[in-house]
């Protein structure tokens, strides 16, 4: 009996902890459910949660708060960040309140007294009202009805304070209204409407605003089918948008470059567009953009006809050419000459008005598109009209013109930015601006000291003879003038001036020294043939180089700073004053440099084999590179690279290293040039932070590209992906439409299958001693780990190249992805050839 009895205990208990797992499966179900129908409720605590456990839905409150709002958040971020509520504008009191679906098929939210707070309030056909909400793993929550699934209400097109990749915000909203907007909260833990909102400008051409009581408080600048023009999107995750064209209308949308991201953009309640990421590893949201970062950044900062320059000190405002300040810093400016249509008809003999050429600016607000139908081009379909105050042609956009006054104007005076046409009385375009009053008195004080400069000419007769005499064993011949070599006169001048470079002085003063070699320009001119296509190298960011052949029969290498560019004459200064002071076989040398005027020129020992990568990435030349060649590349940069960090007097990072910039000598010798973008560090410093990102995407370390933070190390980052360059035979760059990110990526993906020397340049593969490819690898990705701690530095790559002795630490894998999608980016600069090795410079913070 016993024995029967325990049976039967045995089988009722089994049967009761069957029936509580099913309960327990049920409530589970219950309470992770992602959707309501009609007559069921949402109460306070009892949540729909997405299907993929992205985001939650439910009621929240704050702490010593008595007001419950109806909202979505993120489900897996420890604390809760709400992206979108519904009953804003009527809390609810108290714990009380519910969520359901009427009979008339909409979402509706009650309070403890069962009054209605808030509805989705759309009108549903009388046929069905059956309708079911869903929250999506993408936050949205969608109302649809049941036997169609047609979307009949959603949270995306009634937004809160938050943009979230997937919405589809109207890209050509009606003119002037724009009912698609962003509302920041009324403080950080209040949710009721603010007074900043957000969205696309309704008055111009596509660009996000954001208005405070509405009045523009920033804006991002116009969107040119890439980028937003007014903002520097390097680092930040605005790459994800995209403009897609419907029948009837356009729309903004963004998808994330890692699909695995979690990305927001919000208005805050304080005023500032933020664009933020979530890091995992740090449990935080990282910033990468925010608007208005600076001074320069608020809307308008110096009113009409007036630039904001951040970078040059105060006052941050100063006049275009042509206007003249119109009251106090900030009130802006206005013309100084009438135009040709502004002046009266008594007037006759008026020249026409022309227009004087801006780069590096951010556009003025309010642009219209341009049809230039029977015009010429964009400046003559604006001169065709007085209205019209300036034009500009930009990539991705086409002609655009502006009507009236121009406001929120910035230079950047960077490698960003757009060049802008301002109109101008003739008068204005003349050199100098002068205007009759101006020559008058010119010519009576011109008459004063006409005395006192002939007496001048009479007093430097004799220097001049001795400075003839001291070149005439050095000089050029054109015809029968005898043309000295270097210009003397201005060698200490220009010496002392830019010495004294604000971004090149050190305490002690090290860069004082000897004076610096000034050529002649016009004998540099007579070396080049006048700077001839013949004679043409190459070009980059600086500008062309060319070929030249002194008197003495020397061959140099001559960088002429391009008129057409935005950079230039920092980085001028910077390679004059640094390279002159770094002596090494593996540096090229700088012979001197030229200035006159704005022509500025570097001047350089000739290299027969022009860069690496004429070699390196040609399938013809690259067969000249075999495995013995390249090893001993790869040494001299790394020698070289030493120099410059430890062995030089001065700690040198050189910020821009990559194949275009490791000249080869006649024998093949490798020799680093370029030092345009290098930084000096002093005493004992060995990291630094800027706001000036510069150097080429593919090679940027990832604390660089993203922080602003460089180092030795980031040399060293840039190191390894040039020797996995040198060892593939193939560009970081050439993988973007492969299923690896990038070269560091493909040769992780060999190197972590063991299968590390398909990654060899298949011309040198057989031929290639397997040892010494595979410590070669195995440095290049100990040198691109993303943590600048983790990579060795240049002392210890060395000892590893030339010590087959050495164990070699594994690395760690890198985050290839860090960089995806910077390559794909298409930049438009004037005066540059663009290509995917283009040195770009850019402002970080925005």
């Amino acid at each position: 009996m016993a024995t029967v009895f325990y049976q039967h205990v045995s089988i009722l208990f089994l049967l009761c902890f069957f029936f509580f797992l099913c309960f327990c499966a049920m409530f589970s179900a219950a309470a992770a459910r992602s959707s309501i129908t009609t007559a069921q409720f949402i109460r306070n605590r009892d949540n729909l949660i997405s299907d993929g456990n992205n985001f939650e839905m439910g009621f929240f409150t704050y702490d010593n708060y008595n007001n419950t709002y109806v909202g979505i958040w993120y489900y897996t971020i420890p604390q809760p960040y709400v992206i979108w509520v519904a009953n804003r504008d009527y809390p609810i009191k108290g714990d009380g309140g519910a969520i359901t679906i009427q009979q008339d098929g909409n979402l509706v939210i009650f309070d403890g007294q069962k009054r209605k707070v808030w509805s989705s309030n759309v009108t549903i056909s009388a046929n069905n009202k059956t309708t079911e909400a869903v929250l999506g793993d993408d936050g949205n929550l969608v109302l649809t009805l049941a036997d169609s699934g047609k979307k009949v209400w959603q949270s995306f097109e009634d937004p809160s304070d938050t943009y979230l990749p997937g919405m589809k915000v109207p890209a050509n909203p009606s003119k002037g209204k724009n009912n698609f907007v962003f509302t920041s909260w009324k403080s950080a833990k209040d949710p009721s409407p603010g007074k900043y909102t957000m969205g696309v400008d309704p008055e111009s051409l596509p660009q996000i605003v954001v208005w405070e009581a509405g009045k523009r408080r920033w804006r991002s600048g116009y969107w040119n089918g890439g980028v937003f023009t007014g903002v520097d999107m390097t680092g930040s995750v605005l790459n994800g948008f995209t403009i897609n064209k419907g029948d009837k209308s356009s729309y903004f949308s963004y998808s994330v470059p890692n699909g695995s991201d979690k990305v927001r953009f919000q208005i805050t309640w304080d005023g500032y567009e933020k664009d933020l990421k979530w890091d995992p590893s740090q449990k935080q949201w990282n910033e990468t953009q925010k608007g208005p970062s600076n001074d320069c950044e608020v809307y308008n900062k110096c009113g009409s006809f007036s630039a904001c320059d951040i970078s040059s000190g105060s006052p941050v405002c100063k006049c275009l050419r042509g206007f003249q300040q119109r009251g106090g810093v900030g009130g802006g400016c206005k013309r100084v000459t009438p135009l040709k249509a502004e002046k009266t008809t008594s007037q006759v003999g008026v020249k026409e008005d022309g227009f004087k050429r801006h780069r590096c600016l951010r556009l003025p607000d309010f642009a219209q598109q341009g049809n230039p139908v029977g015009a010429e081009n964009c400046e003559s379909f604006c001169l065709q009209n007085s209205s019209c105050t300036a034009y500009a042609e930009v990539s991705g956009i086409g002609c655009m013109v502006w009507y009236g006054e121009l406001v929120d104007l910035q230079d950047f005076r960077g490698n960003v930015g757009e060049t802008l046409f301002i109109r101008l009385a003739a008068s204005d375009l003349e050199d100098g601006g002068k205007k009759n009053k101006v020559v008058i008195v010119t010519a009576i004080i011109a008459g004063l000291i006409s005395i006192g400069i002939f007496v001048f000419i009479v007093w430097r007769c004799k220097a001049k003879l001795k400075l003839k005499a001291a070149v005439s064993s050095a000089s050029c011949r054109k015809n029968s003038d005898v043309i000295p070599i270097y210009d003397a006169s201005k060698s200490k001048e220009m010496s002392t001036e830019f010495s004294a470079s604000a971004d090149l002085s050190l305490e002690g003063n090290e860069l004082s020294g000897p004076e610096l070699p000034l050529f002649n320009f016009n004998c540099i001119s007579i070396a080049t043939d006048n700077f001839s296509q013949g004679n043409k190298l190459g070009e980059g960011g600086f500008g062309p180089v060319y070929k030249g052949k002194l008197p003495s029969g020397e061959q140099i290498a001559v960088k002429r700073l391009s008129r057409h560019s935005c950079q230039g004459l920092e980085e001028f200064k910077n390679e004059m004053m640094l390279i002159a002071k770094l002596q090494h076989r593996n540096l090229v040398r700088q012979m001197g440099c030229s200035i006159r005027g704005e022509e500025k020129l570097l001047v350089y020992e000739y290299m027969p084999n022009k860069s690496l990568d004429r070699f390196l990435f040609d399938p013809v030349k690259q067969t000249q590179l075999h495995w013995a060649r390249r090893y001993d590349i790869i040494e001299g940069i790394a020698r070289g690279l030493l120099y410059l960090h430890r062995d030089s007097r001065l700690r040198i990072i050189h910020r821009d290293l990559k194949a275009s910039n490791i000249l080869l000598d006649e024998n093949m010798n490798p020799k680093i040039s370029d030092f345009g973008l290098a930084r000096i560090f002093g005493g004992n410093q060995n990291e630094g932070n800027t706001t000036r990102v510069v150097g080429t995407y593919g090679y940027m370390a990832p604390e660089y590209a993203m922080e602003g933070l460089f180092s030795v190390k980031s040399d060293v980052y840039s190191f390894g992906v040039l020797l996995l360059e040198i060892v593939s035979g193939r560009r970081n760059t050439s993988f973007r439409h492969s299923d690896d990110t990038s070269l560091i990526g493909y040769a992780w993906h060999l190197w972590n299958e063991g299968r590390a020397m398909e990654l060899v340049d298949p011309c040198i593969r057989e031929s290639s001693p397997k040892d010494k490819a595979l410590r070669c690898i195995n440095i290049g990705m100990l040198c691109v780990q993303d943590s600048a701690s983790h990579r060795p530095n240049m002392s210890n790559v060395v000892l590893m190249l030339e010590s087959e002795t050495t164990t070699l630490p594994l690395p760690s894998q890198p985050l290839v992805t860090s960089m995806r999608r910077s390559e794909d980016r298409e930049f438009h600069m004037e005066g540059l050839d663009v290509s995917n090795d283009l040195t770009v410079t850019m402002v970080v913070g925005r």
